[in-house]
């Protein structure tokens, strides 16, 4: 993989095997030669966030690996990066797609699911403020966009800008069954209460649960909530400040 380095990393989680998970060096990594990132709205500086791993990506891979697989269930996984969520719930047999904006994402996910000696799963290009669009390069293989809708979204740090609750919430209302549930690990980024009112307008209820754990040996402490919205006939739009 030219232009930037990598390392390999053992991800313990709970109720699940070890992965094995091919990741950038560190935040200083960037390499877009011709510029498909910056065509995303990805800029030199959060250019390397997709390939590193996050404290509340691994809260909700845990969580994953807790939740019953059920026949028939489609589940989305929205800013990826790598996908982590995905390939846990993948390993035990879950209906999953995950999907990002980083013109990567879909090479780390391959050799990922190669180091695990996973078989191959779905992967789509999702940009939720920019649906629908991608400008290709001359000559470049066509790529899969998110379509259709799905049981369950899930997604880990994503309400870091303010401006995209109202996109973010949109995306996934086009993409979410109008019975449906949506898993979101929020850092305590101070979004949430204006992404939680564009789910609202989107018919989703809210329960808040807190993720905290104290540091141990190997991992640091965190503070942080899962975000579960529900939407369905009888959902009251009660919203938890």
């Amino acid at each position: 993989m030219p232009g930037y380095q990598i390392r390999q990393q053992c991800v313990p989680i709970t109720g699940v095997a070890d992965l094995f998970i091919r990741c950038l060096l560190d935040r200083q990594q960037f390499s877009d030669p011709l510029g498909a990132a910056l065509r995303q709205g990805i800029s030199s500086a959060t250019w390397p966030l997709f390939g590193l791993l996050w404290p509340s990506g691994e809260k909700l891979a845990a969580r994953m690996a807790l939740r019953p697989v059920l026949a028939g269930e489609r589940i989305l996984e929205l800013g990826c990066g790598l996908a982590l969520p995905s390939l846990v719930s993948h390993r035990r047999g879950a209906d999953i797609t995950a999907s990002d904006c980083h013109p990567l994402t879909g090479e780390f996910l391959q050799a990922n699911l190669g180091l695990n000696h996973l078989y191959p799963m779905k992967y789509r290009h999702g940009h939720w403020s920019k649906p629908g669009s991608l400008k290709q390069d001359h000559g470049a293989p066509a790529i899969d966009m998110v379509r259709g809708r799905y049981d369950l979204i899930i997604g880990s740090d994503l309400l870091y800008d303010p401006d995209a609750s109202v996109a973010l919430a949109g995306f996934i209302g086009r993409h979410a069954k109008w019975c449906s549930e949506v898993w979101i690990v929020d850092p305590d980024r101070g979004n949430r209460a204006a992404f939680s009112r564009h789910m609202l307008a989107q018919g989703f209820g809210l329960n808040e649960e807190r993720l905290d754990s104290l540091a141990d040996v190997n991992a640091p402490a965190y503070k942080g909530r899962l975000l579960s919205y529900r939407r369905s006939p009888r959902t009251s739009g009660a919203v938890v400040a």
